[in-house]
């Protein structure tokens, strides 16, 4: 399969490219990437990279940001930058790639476990992690041509707790999230969330 990686150069986009590389041949981009640079926050940008790589068989997200900060320092402007990014910049993956995609091919989205297991400061992420679980539930029903859309589920990955010197407590290994994206692709499901602690191998899904 030709698999589109966006978010290629964070802790678990180089662990999905690992994962997939033995066996596909796989896309990285990113922002700030010479390659196969994509900016998810402008369409005119995902326009532009799908057309120059398509057509493709999977894109996998694992990019976006968004705002953490207490409930009464978030502002407006935190809110609506958490909107623009990891929501609407996946939406839009998904909304601007469908013409690209082949048939039967996939979309697996990035949200996070604070949207049922919030904490502290964490309204505005738990928001938009909701919203992305939200859409592909809905998406998976109006997607043409039997293609697929799954949202994975990481919870702290624990090489960023390492490196924010956080305690390691409920972390999960890079190498090991990434079997959720793998099981996302080379599984039959859609409109599901998959939850990364609950895949041991991909072959579990």
């Amino acid at each position: 399969m030709k698999i589109v990686v966006i978010g290629a150069t964070g802790t678990i986009g180089k662990a999905i490219i690992q994962a997939f590389s033995p066996d596909h041949e796989v896309i990285p981009a990113a922002r700030s990437s010479d390659q196969y640079p994509v900016d998810i926050t402008a369409k005119a940008s995902i326009q532009q990279f799908f057309e120059s790589i398509a057509p493709f068989d999977a894109v996998v997200s694992a990019t976006g940001q968004a705002r953490f900060n207490a409930l009464e320092s978030l502002t407006d402007e935190d809110f609506q930058f958490s909107l623009a990014n990891k929501l609407m910049g996946q939406i839009n993956l998904v909304r601007l790639g469908v013409p690209y995609m082949a048939d039967s091919g996939s979309f697996t989205l990035t949200s996070g476990v604070l949207s049922t297991e919030p904490i502290p400061g964490s309204a505005a992420i738990s928001l938009v992690n909701a919203g992305l679980e939200g859409f592909a539930r809905a998406a998976a029903l109006e997607l043409p041509r039997g293609i697929r859309i799954n949202v994975v589920s990481p919870p702290w990955v624990t090489e960023t707790l390492v490196a924010r010197g956080m305690d390691l407590a409920g972390g999960m290994p890079a190498a090991s999230v990434a079997n959720a994206y793998v099981a996302s692709v080379v599984g039959q499901k859609t409109g599901v969330i998959i939850d990364a602690r609950s895949i041991i191998t991909p072959d579990t899904y």
